[in-house]
C-alpha cells in the first residue's frame, strides 16, 4: 500500500482498514517511510481521529512491532498500574512492593519525566547505584525473586512508538487520545501482563485539564486494552494539588519509604497507593472480594513486608540498600528557603501546575528528554487545603542549590499558594472510575 493512499483516507475522514494501520507502523518500525510521511500521517490522526477498533488495530501493531515478555513460569497473576503524570505523583513506589508481597507479580515499565510531571525512573535512579536498564534476563531474575522489577523501556519493546513519540513531540500532535492511548498501551500490553490499573489525572496540574477530557481518555484506555485482550479499568484522580508532601526526585523517594514505613506522613499518597493496589488484585484476580483485598495490602504494608520487597528489589537493580533505612544516604541540598504566610487566613488553594513547574526551574525536571535532572532539589509542602495559617507561617520549604535557579522558582511558588477567609473543602482525590466488561471481583 502507498503512504500517499493511506494518509489521504485518514486525511478525508475514513476509516483505515487494519493492512492500512499495520502498514504504518511496520513504515514507522523499519523506517520505509520518510519522517515527512509519517508526520503528516499523524497530523491526520490528529485532524479526524480514530474509531476504537480503528485505535485498538493501531495498538495491537505497535505492540507487535516489537519484543513482548512472557511470565507463563511464574505462578500467579501479572498486573501493572499506569499514571498519566502528575505533580508528585509517586504511588508506583509504594504500590508495586504492596500488590507483590500479595502474591501478584508487577513487571514495571516506566517513563522518565518531561515537563513539571515527574517520572519514576527519575526518583528511582535518585537512590545511589539504582539500574533502571536492565536485561530481560536481570529482570527476570527480580521479578522471581521479589515479585516485582521497575525498569525502562527497552529498545526492543514497542520501538515504533518512540518513533512516532519523537514525532508527535516535535509537531505538536501529542495531544490525540487514539495515539496517546496506543502509545501507553502498546508498552504496558508488551510486559505480558493480565491485567492494568489505569490512573488518569485531571485537573491544572495534569495532562489532561477537563473531567470530560479525562474521561474520554480513561474510556478509551479501557476499551481498547479490553479489545487486545488485556482486563482493564481507570480511576479518575484529582491533580489541582499535588500528591502528597514532596514534589522532586529523592524528597519523593523520602515520602514513600516513610510510608512503607507505616509513617503517616501524607495520608492522600498512602490512601492513593493502597486503592490502586486494591483494585490491581482485584482485577488480576489475586483477590476475589473488594474486602479480601483492603485486608491484604493493608497487612503488607503494616506487616512491613512491603518495605522489606522494596529494600531487596533495590538492593537487586543495583541501589544502596543501606539507603532505605539510613535516608540520608540519598540526595539532599544544604540550601533551603522558606515561602511563608504574608496574611492569616486559610490555605484555598496549592496549584499543582505551579509548584510542579516551579520544582521544575529548581533542576528537578526537564524541558527537553537529553535535559539532565538534579535529584536533590524540589519542593516539601508545609500545609494542607484547608489548614489555617498566621503571618510568617511557613507553606513551602524550597530546597534548591543554585539562586538563580531559585529566584526563577520562587515566583511560580509563591503565586501557587493561595489564603481565603473561610476554608474551602477540597475536592475528592477520586472522581470517578470506569470499569470493562469483566465484574470487577471475578477471578481470571
Amino acid at each position: 500500500m502507498r503512504a500517499v493512499d493511506i494518509i489521504r483516507t485518514k486525511r478525508d475522514g475514513l476509516e483505515l482498514s487494519p493492512q492500512a494501520i499495520t502498514t504504518f507502523v511496520d513504515a514507522a518500525t523499519h523506517g520505509r517511510w520518510p519522517d515527512y510521511q509519517l508526520t503528516a500521517m499523524l497530523m491526520a490522526i490528529w485532524l479526524r481521529g480514530m474509531s476504537p477498533s480503528e485505535t485498538a488495530e493501531l495498538t495491537r501493531a505497535m505492540v507487535e512491532s516489537g519484543a513482548k515478555l512472557d511470565w507463563s513460569d511464574l505462578p500467579g497473576p501479572k498486573v501493572d498500574k499506569h499514571s498519566t503524570g502528575g505533580v508528585g505523583d509517586k504511588t508506583s513506589l509504594i504500590l508495586a512492593p504492596i500488590v507483590a508481597a500479595c502474591g501478584a507479580y508487577v513487571p514495571m515499565m516506566s517513563g522518565r519525566g518531561l515537563g513539571h510531571t515527574g517520572g519514576t525512573l527519575d526518583k528511582l535512579e535518585s537512590i545511589p547505584g539504582f539500574r533502571v536498564s536492565l536485561s530481560f534476563r536481570e529482570m527476570w531474575q527480580v521479578m522471581h525473586q521479589v515479585g516485582f522489577a521497575m525498569i525502562g523501556q527497552t529498545a526492543t519493546v514497542a520501538p515504533a512508538d518512540k518513533k512516532l513519540y519523537a514525532l508527535r513531540d516535535a509537531s505538536a500532535t501529542v495531544e490525540s487520545i487514539p495515539l496517546i492511548t496506543a502509545s501507553i498501551l502498546s508498552k504496558k500490553i508488551a510486559e505480558g501482563i493480565d491485567a492494568l490499573v489505569l490512573d488518569v489525572k485531571v485537573g491544572r496540574g495534569a495532562f489532561m485539564k477537563t473531567d470530560a477530557d479525562a474521561r474520554a481518555l480513561a474510556k478509551s484506555l479501557v476499551e481498547v486494552g479490553e479489545a487486545n485482550h488485556l482486563r482493564t479499568e481507570a480511576l479518575l484522580t484529582s491533580m489541582d494539588v499535588p500528591l502528597g508532601r514532596a514534589v522532586g526526585n529523592a524528597l519523593e523517594v523520602i515520602e514513600c519509604v516513610e510510608i512503607l514505613r507505616g509513617h503517616p506522613v501524607a495520608d492522600d499518597t498512602r490512601d492513593l497507593s493502597l486503592r490502586l493496589a486494591e483494585r490491581m488484585l482485584l482485577l488480576s484476580g489475586a483477590v476475589e472480594t473488594e474486602a479480601e483485598a483492603a485486608t491484604k495490602v493493608r497487612h503488607a504494608l503494616d506487616s512491613g513486608r512491603a518495605l522489606e520487597r522494596f529494600r531487596k528489589m533495590v538492593e537487586l537493580q543495583g541501589g544502596d540498600p543501606r539507603a532505605i533505612d539510613q535516608l540520608d544516604r540519598l540526595p539532599r541540598v544544604a540550601t533551603r528557603h522558606l515561602v511563608r504566610a504574608p496574611q492569616p487566613g486559610y490555605i484555598t488553594e496549592l496549584d499543582a501546575e505551579k509548584i510542579g513547574q516551579g520544582a521544575m526551574r529548581l533542576g528537578a525536571g526537564r524541558d527537553r528528554a537529553e535535559d539532565q535532572v538534579d535529584p536533590a532539589v524540589g519542593v516539601q509542602i508545609s500545609v494542607q487545603l484547608g489548614e489555617q495559617v498566621r503571618p510568617g507561617d511557613p507553606v513551602l520549604e524550597v530546597h534548591y542549590r543554585d539562586m538563580d535557579k531559585l529566584d526563577s522558582a520562587l515566583e511560580l511558588l509563591e503565586s501557587a499558594v493561595r489564603l481565603g477567609p473561610e476554608p474551602e473543602a477540597p475536592l475528592p482525590r477520586i472522581r470517578g472510575s470506569i470499569h470493562g466488561r469483566f465484574p470487577r471481583s471475578e477471578p481470571r
